[in-house]
């Protein structure tokens, strides 16, 4: 990725993450991609579902650890497409997919590496998490659009 800046937010508890996710879902756009990283129980799974909601899925948004990808329509009739990337070995596997990135939004569990390529507009956000508490740091890295999240998001941060 090029082009980057980085910005650290803290999120201090499972409610505002999902504020943080909700009003994150409601700023995208078809064509963008976020990549969702971190260790098993960071909260991937959480914000996803709260950017969905906010991208206005139609329906429940569950794991697709298993399945790789799940297409959900929205409010808009765009497709909000949410992958798991922890199985695939290559990016490659990604590809083979079919899916239409450019008319679709798409969050991507475990996609660090696997998006160079996909979009101009990619957000990528390692969520940190502490054992103590429920207290998250996301560090949010963009391209394209998001080369200057925090203008972006606003007052979400």
């Amino acid at each position: 990725m090029t082009d980057r800046r980085d910005l650290t937010v803290t999120i201090e508890n499972e409610r505002k993450m999902h504020k943080f996710g909700f009003r994150l879902g409601s700023l995208l756009e078809p064509g963008d991609i976020v990549s969702l990283n971190g260790v098993l129980g960071a909260g991937k799974t959480t914000l996803t579902k709260a950017i969905g909601e906010g991208a206005g899925v139609q329906g429940v948004i569950s794991s697709p650890t298993f399945l790789i990808a799940r297409t959900h329509p929205t409010n808009s009739g765009s497709h909000f497409v949410h992958m798991d990337a922890y199985r695939l070995s290559s990016p490659s596997e990604l590809d083979d997919l079919d899916i239409d990135y450019s008319n679709s939004i798409s969050v991507i569990e475990w996609g660090k590496g696997f998006t160079d390529g996909l979009s101009e507009s990619i957000l990528e956000i390692q969520i940190k998490r502490f054992l103590d508490n429920e207290q998250r740091e996301l560090t949010l890295s963009g391209m394209g659009r998001f080369s200057e999240v925090s203008k972006l998001l606003g007052e979400t941060l």
